[in-house]
């Protein structure tokens, strides 16, 4: 089996980028909920303890049984986690008397320790706790302390446990990566041989082994997701795999034909149907962002079954999912974490469809399934193309959606993502698109006033959607831009650029 690390979740935002900090070193991890820990065997070479929202203290908070993990695994506790091990293995946890939240310095780090070797004096790490470790054990030895907490960092002599009160994961830690190199290839022994060959190898044998001589359904999207889940099927079974492409009336401008042309360069077997009248039907009167993603879902649903009927004997339906989609939508592997939103391509199919689901990237990250992509040779052009939400323009349309509503967001979107790309700009954005706002306003236009459409443009920087900050485009092109959606699509008059980082907003605005 695949070595991999751990990570046992207790709610924390930043547990996701404890695995992606664990993936970056080439090493595969698993999130699994505090009270759904697996059967741990050989393959797995350690264990994180992410932090939490509760406090130890608390009646309410987890409380893991660590009994075949604690003394038996290289054990890293981080903020909740570290704590956990001190307050419930004879060391104790009170409220901070001085909180730390935001950045910090080490005061002390004991450079010859094998966690923290190769970290600097008054090295800045990332604090994010109310309660401190007051108390340990006389075998918890201190490798780390702050100004202000003195076990920032412990070791408990005699096994390989070990406690940091900061993140590591996050960025303005600055050597977080240090540590976690530490912890990870040499405490654990991982030997760093996860890449994106090791991961498409070892994907296409296992779907292999799964699906054998089974046909399998796959809905295209022109993505990213779902073109790097097809190859990887193709590459599985060949001709047993069976791609729709539909038009769901919500696609960008043109984008059905040409995306379906470059699908059957690629050698997939795919069919295109344009449901585009049946989306448009069942979005007719909704205004709610959750209904519209569920109606959505419902019709993909509805042409998925109609279309498998048509295909004899197929078992399978393939998805594009992602780690962050099954992030956002239920709690990891069931665990605490909030759910934000819900996604169309998450949480199964209804029991009148007799197909079984098969997700290849469902624990990949957003620039994982590219560097997986670019293994599998796909054309740069699908592989460079900024993410498209799976309900596409419906979402992107606040309030009801309507043909003649697509038709101005579709002009004004070419125009802003042409203009991208003729600027140079396209591929300094991860992710770009027009939003229609439902409010109208008075403009002038020659001599007469005016009373239409508003739209509002939005660019972020992010590497995998989990967080994002908005790109600072030049005012010149902004301008430019502005003028040219105004002067060339009828129905708007007014266009803004969303400046909002996520957190607090999200990417799309539904």
């Amino acid at each position: 089996m695949q070595e991999m690390i751990l990570i046992i979740d207790f709610g924390s935002q930043y547990t996701q980028l404890i695995a992606r900090r664990v993936r970056e070193l080439n090493v595969y991890c698993e999130i699994h909920p505090w009270n759904k820990i697996p059967t741990l065997g050989n393959h797995v070479k350690g264990v994180v303890l992410s932090g939490s929202p509760f406090s130890t203290r608390d009646p309410q908070a987890p409380t893991p049984d660590l009994t075949e993990i604690k003394g038996k695994y290289p054990l890293l506790g981080v903020c909740f986690g570290a704590q956990f091990l001190a307050n419930n293995f004879g060391g104790e946890v009170l409220p901070s008397t001085i909180r730390e939240y935001g950045r910090a310095n080490l005061s002390f780090v004991d450079k010859e320790h094998e966690l923290t070797k190769g970290m600097s004096d008054n090295s800045q790490v990332w604090m994010s706790h109310g309660d401190t470790i007051k108390n340990v054990p006389d075998h918890y030895k201190i490798i780390a302390s702050t100004h202000d907490v003195s076990v920032a960092g412990y070791h408990i002599e005699g096994e390989m446990t070990f406690g940091i009160q900061f993140h590591p994961e996050v960025y303005h830690s600055l050597e977080g990566s240090t540590l976690l190199k530490n912890f990870i290839v040499d405490i654990c022994g991982c030997d760093q041989s996860w890449t994106p060959d090791s991961f498409v190898e070892s994907t296409v044998n296992e779907l292999r082994a799964k699906i054998g001589t089974d046909k399998v359904i796959l809905g295209l999207s022109g993505g990213v997701d779902s073109s790097v889940a097809a190859m990887l099927l193709h590459k599985a079974i060949g001709e047993n795999l069976y791609c729709i492409f539909v038009d769901n009336g919500l696609l960008r401008k043109n984008e059905f034909q040409s995306v379906l042309d470059s699908y059957k360069g690629m050698g997939l077997n795919v069919k295109g149907v344009d449901a585009s009248e049946k989306f448009y039907s069942e979005l007719k009167g909704l205004t709610d962002p959750e209904l519209k993603r569920k109606a959505i879902g419902k019709v993909f649903i509805d042409v998925f079954d109609e279309e498998s009927k048509l295909v004899t004997d197929a078992k399978w339906l393939g998805q594009g999912t992602i780690y962050p989609d099954v992030i956002e939508s239920v709690s990891v592997n069931g665990g605490p974490s909030q759910t934000i939103k819900s996604h169309h391509n998450v949480g199964g199919l209804p029991d009148y469809m007799k197909l079984q689901v098969v997700e290849p990237l469902r624990l990949l990250f957003k620039d994982e399934v590219r560097r997986v992509g670019k293994s599998l040779n796909i054309p740069s052009e699908i592989l460079g193309r900024h993410p498209f939400p799976g309900p596409g323009l419906g979402i992107r349309i606040l309030g009801e959606v309507t043909g003649e509503k697509v038709r101005i967001l579709q002009e004004v979107d070419a125009i802003f993502i042409n203009g991208l790309k003729e600027d140079g700009l396209y591929d300094q954005v991860w992710q770009a698109g027009a939003i229609f706002l439902p409010i109208q306003s008075v403009g002038v236009m020659g001599d007469e006033r005016t009373y239409e459409n508003a739209v509002a443009l939005r660019a972020v920087s992010s590497t995998d959607g989990m967080t994002a900050d908005w790109v600072h485009l030049p005012y010149e092109f902004l301008a430019k831009i502005s003028n040219k959606i105004i002067n060339q699509v009828k129905g708007i008059n007014r266009v803004t650029y969303d400046i909002s980082s996520k957190p607090p907003a999200t990417i799309e605005w539904e």
